[in-house]
């Protein structure tokens, strides 16, 4: 592990998607958000993981949690949360319901090629 800072901090955080937002403890707005692309999830230590960037891997995000049950919620939780993940699982999972039904999921359910793109649309 990196040297630990002189203070640490402690810090509340939200998953949204693919931002975890971090805030003060005494505070409701957050002071910051990471977007988890690109990045790597370490389990550390029993109740420590980090996230890292793979556009700079010298700079080390370290959380501490309760339990170390908590600690493997958020590395699992944080591993699904990014837009590639999310992105793959899709697509696995279109092709799967194609072999076995014969048809595209989203266009059984009215979502065509030419809709999808519509969907995004400003209306007029």
């Amino acid at each position: 592990l990196p040297p630990v800072p002189a203070v640490l901090k402690k810090r509340l955080v939200k998953l949204v998607v693919n931002f975890l937002f971090y805030f003060r403890t005494d505070e409701a707005e957050p002071i910051g958000a990471l977007l988890l692309e690109h990045c790597k999830i370490t389990k550390e230590e029993e109740n420590v993981f980090s996230i890292s960037f793979i556009e700079e891997p010298e700079r080390k995000y370290c959380f501490e949690c309760a339990t170390e049950e908590q600690c493997q919620e958020w590395v699992e939780a944080l591993r699904r949360a990014s837009y590639e993940f999310l992105r793959r699982s899709l697509i696995f999972y279109r092709n799967e319901i194609q072999k076995m039904t014969g048809k595209d999921p989203l266009e059984q359910y009215g979502i065509s090629e030419e809709a999808r793109f519509q969907l995004g649309a400003p209306r007029q």
